[in-house]
């Protein structure tokens, strides 16, 4: 591609020499880097015409500049930079360096922010047993092509301006439907914000329901990510335990008792795995009403469950319409997807919806629409069923190749439910060190102490295995037993 097009070229000044202004623009642009050697230049006759001038002082100006080196003329087919700039770019003025000035000072708020413990930019997603990652058949991808090709063969005029901040209303439906069908979720399809994932529903809620120093509970350990939300959202965040049954309420109400807001994963709670009871469901709805509270519910791996019936949502027990319900598609299709969705509580709708067109105008119309085909299509669903009974394996042969192979190192966790599962050390082993020791043999075995904030930690290792095929889990616990080995 030619950015010679899009230069922004600036006409001369009234009686400067033309031909010397054109010469330098196009010599300075070329020094720069914005024109690529091989590059072709506009035409005379048309950067003419741009600049308002005589197209003899173009011409003029490429002669001077191709007799320099700079351009070369094609016959036929006009000017281009030259291929091989070495010899002219040398002969570039050395640049006077003025002294350094020194940085602004960060505002507080960057100061906040830069000091969050984020995922590098090269995330370790492509590394055995990262929970960052899925997989999709053959057959879903071979849908998924054509659910791409149709919507793009059928192009709504909705594509071409701006539409609905809450996302499609055919699609909002879609997911309502789907939501009550599978999840237990009561809702309209006027309650659900279509949204770019988990993360951006979390932040669209921390904006219209808290103000800075407001309490809040929060999973202890929990979601990072969530954390830093709430931290950066200068919430006044109470770590409140987990234990078998879930999130601790009686700990939550000693701790905070008129807390604003709760952040709950009650069906498979992250990392820990485990599910929060219908008695604790009960208790916590209850101090919600009782404290005109509101609670998040992530149900970030709904989908995905094993053995037994779904599990009713938290929502769905909601009589008081005081739960925030997220959920997303990138788990259940692919992460690069960037598409989830919340259901709002009737009261607070409008208001979500105007936070999310403050955050974000509108969802990607074209995604929206592929996405809506795959589901009308009955090839979300059938993708479901087909992964469920995919992951399950995957997860068998985790969880036996751990007992195989480190039986005497490491207790197991089998979930029920999502895309990955615990392996806590059963020597007390530093798990930093044990991730670091994975990572050198190109493993992703996550360590869960640093997720704790209050909490006593136990020591263990989160392995995802919704990535990657069950008859590579054998090889990649070997590779984790020398990484164990390495340690001793």
């Amino acid at each position: 591609m030619s950015w010679a097009e899009i230069y922004p070229w600036e006409p001369p000044a009234a009686g400067g020499p033309v031909t010397r202004h054109v010469y330098d623009q196009v010599r300075g642009a070329i020094h720069a880097g914005a024109l690529k050697p091989g590059g072709r230049l506009p035409s005379s006759r048309d950067l003419a015409a741009r600049l308002g001038v005589a197209r003899a002082s173009v011409v003029a100006a490429y002669e001077l500049l191709s007799a320099e080196g700079y351009v070369t003329a094609r016959r036929g087919s006009g000017a281009y930079v030259s291929g091989d700039l070495s010899g002219v770019l040398d002969l570039k003025a050395p640049r006077v360096q003025a002294a350094p000035e020194p940085p602004p000072e960060l505002p507080s708020k960057a100061r906040e922010l830069d000091g969050l413990a984020f995922p590098p930019p090269t995330a370790p997603e492509a590394r055995m047993f990262s929970n960052g990652r899925t997989l999709m058949d053959v057959r879903a991808l071979d849908a998924w092509a054509k659910s791409t090709r149709r919507a793009l063969r059928t192009l709504d005029p909705v594509h071409f301006g701006y539409s609905d901040p809450r996302g499609e209303p055919r699609l909002r439906a879609a997911v309502a439907d789907y939501l009550r069908a599978a999840r237990g979720v009561v809702c309209e399809p006027d309650q659900v914000i279509v949204t770019a994932g988990a993360q951006h529903a979390v932040d669209i809620a921390l904006r219209v329901l808290l103000t800075p120093g407001d309490p809040v509970w929060m999973e202890d350990p929990g979601y990072q990510p969530t954390w830093h939300a709430l931290d950066a959202a200068g919430a006044r965040t109470h770590a409140i335990p987990v234990d078998a049954s879930g999130l601790d309420v009686a700990a939550g109400v000693a701790a905070a008792p008129r807390a604003r807001l709760a952040f709950v994963t009650p069906s498979h709670q992250y990392p820990l795995g485990v599910t929060l009871t219908m008695g604790r469901r009960l208790e916590l709805l209850a101090w919600a009403r009782e404290a005109g509270a509101w609670i998040v519910e992530d149900d970030y791996s709904a989908e995905f469950r094993y053995s037994g019936p779904p599990l009713a949502s938290l929502q769905g027990l909601d009589g008081g319409e005081r739960v925030i319900y997220v959920g997303t598609l990138n788990k259940a299709l692919f992460p690069g997807l960037r598409l989830g969705y919340l259901v709002a509580p009737k009261s607070i709708g409008a208001a979500l919806a105007k936070a999310r067109a403050l955050t974000d105008r509108q969802p990607p119309t074209v995604t929206q629409a592929i996405v809506l085909d795959f589901m009308e299509s009955g090839q979300f669903a059938a993708h479901i069923r087909r992964r469920r009974l995919a992951y399950r394996t995957q997860r068998d042969a985790l969880a036996a190749a751990l007992r195989d192979r480190l039986g005497d190192r490491v207790d197991v966790d089998v979930p029920d439910q999502g895309l990955h599962l615990m392996a806590f050390l059963k020597d007390g082993r530093n798990d930093v060190a044990v991730q670091d020791a994975a990572a050198r043999r190109g493993l992703y075995a996550r360590a869960i102490s640093p997720l704790y904030r209050q909490a006593p930690a136990r020591p263990g290792l989160l392995l995802g295995f919704s990535g990657f095929p069950a008859r590579g889990m054998a090889g990649g616990v070997a590779r984790l037993a020398e990484a164990l080995a390495d340690l001793d």
